[in-house]
């Protein structure tokens, strides 16, 4: 009776793992041809194809009345991002980073931060200036990362004509790192869909609670394409790329993820459920979201990398958090 979502599931990996190698071999070959860091390009073409399913599905809830969506989504995501993937990641392979391609990204992101978190903490919501202003840090992140692109020292019309005959074949690969990444992305994007969609009906046609079905599989499907990145990075020795695509799939699940929403449909912060008589989302959820990001990236700009007690103590807050929203 099953079968054909058993399948399903089946191609829904198939696709993630497929998609995820093209992906990042798409994403290191455009950082190579650019000369840019892989830490940058994973922070913000990487980071820009993960978190689109992301913009999608906030804004579309957003539009619907049901802001607590997007704004549980966009903590939430941060949270997983970074309490759960980056701490696999560190604990298991520690890999070097470029202080210089982190300090933009980080920087941005605790900007936004304190943006996202006055209109939270002072105003018990988001109006559509809020999301003006996020979207404008993202507009402002976006050229100042284009800036720091490397430009060729000759212009071609004095080149060489051989010189000029490797730049053209130069350029064909780089429409086919371009092409791979934007096909990985969207195998990424239908893969999960396929693999969270089915596995909800499998895992309740075996009587799997509602409340463990939306921790594991829906929790799970909005950070399917980070998780994805961050392990094929790994397995391909490209942990720079990985550590890029958290940081930045984090700042623009502020700046965009939840800018858009806001900008499209303004919303308040979810009153319930409550801890100590305030909105948990204000006394966990976004402190965590914060906390856990500076935990990520203060210890890795000071040493220039990752360390396994980053991962360890951060992992050790996400069961923590897992813990108590159960409790709750």
């Amino acid at each position: 009776m099953y079968l054909l979502n058993v399948l399903l599931f089946v191609l829904g990996l198939v696709l993630l793992i497929k998609g995820g190698d093209w992906f990042v071999d798409g994403a290191t070959g455009i950082a190579r041809r650019l000369h840019m860091p892989e830490l940058l390009i994973g922070a913000t073409v990487v980071s820009i194809g993960t978190t689109l399913p992301e913009v999608m599905v906030s804004a579309g809830a957003a539009l619907e009345g049901h802001g607590e969506i997007a704004y549980g989504n966009a903590v939430g995501s941060i949270i997983c991002n970074t309490a759960l993937i980056a701490a696999l990641s560190m604990l298991f392979r520690p890999a070097k980073a470029e202080r210089r391609a982190l300090v933009l990204p980080s920087v941005f992101f605790f900007g936004a931060a304190a943006v996202y978190a006055a209109s939270a903490y002072l105003q018990g919501g988001f109006s559509r200036a809020s999301g003006a202003l996020l979207l404008a840090i993202f507009l402002i992140y976006m050229v100042l990362s284009l800036i720091r692109i490397p430009r060729p020292d000759r212009p071609e019309a004095v080149m060489p004509l051989e010189e000029q005959k490797e730049n053209a074949s130069k350029r064909g690969e780089g429409y086919r790192d371009v092409l791979l990444l934007i096909v990985g992305a969207a195998l990424i994007a239908f893969g999960a869909d396929l693999l969270v969609d089915n596995g909800i009906v499998l895992a309740r046609a075996m009587g799997v609670p509602e409340s463990v079905v939306a921790l594991t599989f829906v929790a799970l499907g909005t950070s399917l394409p980070e998780l994805v990145t961050a392990v094929t990075s790994l397995i391909k020795g490209h942990g720079a790329l990985s550590l890029g695509n958290i940081i930045g799939a984090n700042l623009f699940n502020l700046v965009l993820v939840s800018g858009v929403s806001i900008l499209l449909s303004p919303f308040s912060v979810p009153s319930s459920p409550q801890l100590m008589g305030q909105p948990l989302s204000l006394v966990l959820d976004l402190p965590l979201a914060i906390g856990a990001m500076a935990i990520l990236t203060l210890p890795t700009l000071i040493g220039g990398r990752t360390f396994r007690l980053q991962g360890g103590v951060l992992l050790l807050l996400y069961v923590g958090f897992c813990v108590l929203q159960f409790a709750l």
